[in-house]
C-alpha cells in the first residue's frame, strides 16, 4: 500500500494520519519549510524543523502548537516511522523520510543541491518513492558557481556607486535575501526592508548570526541610501518608494535571470541567476542518489521533466499540486508562463 496519496487537501499519509505541506487546513502538518506555498495558516498542529520554528512565529504567530526536530532524529507517528533530512533550499528546510513496514517515501519540498553557506547543506536519502520539485526542471537552467554570481553582483554594485546610482537588489525576504546579507557583507552598509528585518531577527534569535544590516525606515536620508545596498522583496521591486530614490538601478537575484527573457522583468536593469532551487542537472543528480523506483514530480516544468525521467528510465509521474508562489511575491519570465513566476 502506498504511504502516500495526492488530495484536494494535499499530500497525506494514511497510515500516520498525517498531511505534508497541506494547502488547506488538517489537524496535523508536517511541514518542510517556511515558504508560504509550503506552510499555512489554521492547521492544529504542525511539525518542522527546530530552524523552521522561529519563521512560523515571525510569520504567522504560530508556537504553542508546534513541534520540532533536529535532522536524522526519528519519530513514531501511528506507527509510521518520520525523520528530516537537509533539503538545503532554506534555512530550517527539511526533506521528509517516511518508513512504514519496509516502505520507504522521501517527500523532498523544494531543494538545492549546492551549498550556499547557510542552510545546512542537501543529503540524499535513498527510498523507494521520492517527491520531487521541478521548478527549473528544463536543461537550458544550469547555474553558474554561486561565488561567480556574487563577483558579478560587487562589480554591478561597484560600478553603480561610481556612477551615483543606488543599489536596489530584488530577493526573497526568507533564503535568498540572508544569502545575500552573508556574501556581501563588507565594503557597502547593506539595508534591508522591515519584512527581512524581522526574519533576520528570528534567526539571532534561533542562534543563526549574519552580518550587520541596517532596517529601512522612514528617518533614513536618500543620500545615505545611495551609498550601500539595499534588499527588497520582489512585491516592492515597482512602488514609489523604490522610484522616488537617487537613480534607482534595480538587481533582480533569481534563477529565471539565466534566461534572456527573464532579465526583462519589469524595469529592472540587471539580472542575476541566483537560485535557492536545483538546476537541470542538480535534479536529475539528487533523484538518482536516491535510487528511487518510483518519482512523482510537482512544481514547475512537470510534464517535461517527468517525461525525460521516463526516457532515461526512471519511472516517473507527474502530479498536480498548489505549490509555487513562495511568499505572494512575484518575480519570472515575462509573458511565458504566468503560473509559475515564482522563483
Amino acid at each position: 500500500m502506498a504511504l502516500i496519496k495526492f488530495t484536494n487537501r494535499g499530500i497525506y499519509c494514511k497510515q500516520g494520519n498525517f498531511y505534508i505541506d497541506p494547502w488547506h487546513p488538517v489537524d496535523y502538518a508536517v511541514t518542510t519549510h517556511g515558504h508560504a506555498d509550503h506552510v499555512k495558516w489554521g492547521n492544529k498542529n504542525y511539525l518542522c524543523h527546530e530552524l523552521t520554528k522561529p519563521i512560523l512565529k515571525q510569520r504567522y504567530g504560530l508556537e504553542d502548537n508546534v513541534q520540532t526536530l533536529p535532522y536524522n532524529k526519528e519519530i513514531d507517528i501511528n506507527g509510521v516511522k518520520l525523520s528530516l533530512f537537509p533539503a538545503g533550499h532554506v534555512i530550517g528546510s527539511a526533506q521528509i523520510r517516511l518508513e512504514y513496514k519496509g516502505e520507504i517515501c522521501v517527500v523532498s519540498g523544494d531543494y538545492k543541491v549546492e551549498y550556499d553557506g547557510i542552510s545546512t547543506a542537501f543529503e540524499p536519502v535513498k527510498c523507494h518513492t521520492f517527491v520531487s520539485e521541478s521548478t527549473f526542471g528544463l536543461p537550458i537552467y544550469t547555474w553558474q558557481e554561486q561565488e561567480l554570481i556574487f563577483a558579478q553582483i560587487k562589480n554591478w554594485v561597484k560600478d553603480n556607486n561610481n556612477k551615483g546610482k543606488t543599489s536596489i537588489l530584488v530577493a526573497y525576504s526568507l533564503g535568498k535575501a540572508q544569502r545575500l546579507i552573508k556574501n556581501l557583507a563588507g565594503e557597502y552598509p547593506i539595508y534591508v526592508h522591515n519584512s527581512i528585518a524581522n526574519l533576520n531577527e528570528g534567526f539571532a534569535a534561533a542562534g543563526v548570526e549574519l552580518p550587520e544590516t541596517i532596517r529601512i525606515d522612514i528617518d533614513i536620508k536618500k543620500d545615505e541610501l545611495q551609498k550601500g545596498i539595499i534588499i527588497i522583496p520582489p512585491a516592492l521591486a515597482d512602488g514609489r518608494w523604490v522610484k522616488s530614490l537617487q537613480q534607482p538601478a534595480i538587481g533582480v537575484c533569481s534563477g529565471w535571470m539565466a534566461v534572456r527573457a527573464g532579465r526583462r522583468w519589469r524595469s529592472a536593469d540587471a539580472g542575476f541567476a541566483l537560485s535557492d532551487h536545483a538546476d537541470w542537472p542538480g535534479l536529475l543528480s539528487a533523484i538518482k542518489a536516491t535510487e528511487a523506483e518510483k518519482v512523482f514530480v510537482t512544481h514547475g516544468s512537470t510534464a517535461v521533466f517527468s517525461k525525460y525521467l521516463n526516457e532515461i528510465g526512471i519511472c516517473s509521474e507527474e502530479v498536480t499540486t498548489k505549490y509555487g508562489a513562495e511568499d505572494d511575491e512575484v518575480i519570472g519570465e515575462v509573458n511565458e508562463n504566468p503560473k509559475e513566476e515564482t522563483k
